[in-house]
């Protein structure tokens, strides 16, 4: 090898090693000062793991997406039960009990069906709340549950279900949405009383002025 190659050689293998250097030095300072910075959505999901600012006290409230809630969207999201539940009038039991009419009656309350101790010993009835509690995470509503269900995750999603399980022959009321926080309601009254007195103060002069001649 002559010397000329030897050193064009040599030459490359600095730099490289320079530039391997540099990008090393560069990702750690990166790495360094974004470590404890989550992603704004995560790679994947996790089962039982609450994305961040879900559920959280900015949540949307269910009463609120109630309101917006579209039943022809519930019924698509039904085709998810309709292997253990029929949803018609009369309908037979399947491996879940029938779904008509059961928004407003007792948790165990079909008869007929087998329903599972943990339904039957949790008391209360399929209001709102409990619907969509039930249908966020059954096993985490009644443990020990038979239902396999995972769960649907999306608010707004489990909300036009509930309004299509409430058009099978149940129709409950919506419930009110929630009023304004009292701090809000009092902040408007508030700036509109500060305003006044800066109105006036600026109109007074112009008032008190003589008249020219």
């Amino acid at each position: 090898m002559d010397e000329n190659r030897f050193n064009t050689i040599a030459g490359w293998t600095l730099f490289s090693g320079v530039v391997a250097l540099g990008l090393a030095s560069v990702s750690s300072h990166y790495f360094k000062a974004n470590k404890n910075e989550r992603p704004e959505k995560m790679g994947y999901e996790i089962e039982g793991v609450v994305q961040e600012g879900e559920g959280g006290a900015a949540a949307v409230p269910l009463e609120v997406l109630l309101a917006s809630a579209d039943a022809a969207k519930g019924e698509a999201t039904f085709k998810k039960c309709a292997s253990c539940h029929t949803n018609t009038q009369g309908g037979a039991n399947g491996i879940g009990p029938n779904m008509w009419n059961t928004m407003g009656k007792p948790l165990a309350g079909h008869a007929g069906f087998a329903y599972s101790d943990a339904l039957k010993t949790k008391g209360g009835s399929w209001d709102w709340a409990n619907m969509d509690a039930w249908l966020k995470n059954p096993k985490a509503f009644a443990p020990g549950t038979k239902m396999s269900f995972a769960g649907i995750g999306d608010a707004q999603e489990r909300a036009n279900l509930l309004v299509y399980l409430n058009s099978l022959g149940s129709n409950l009321p919506l419930p009110a949405a929630p009023a304004a926080p009292a701090a809000d309601a009092a902040a408007a009254p508030a700036d509109g009383a500060a305003a006044a007195p800066a109105d006036g103060a600026a109109a007074a002069p112009a008032a008190a002025e003589p008249a020219k001649k």
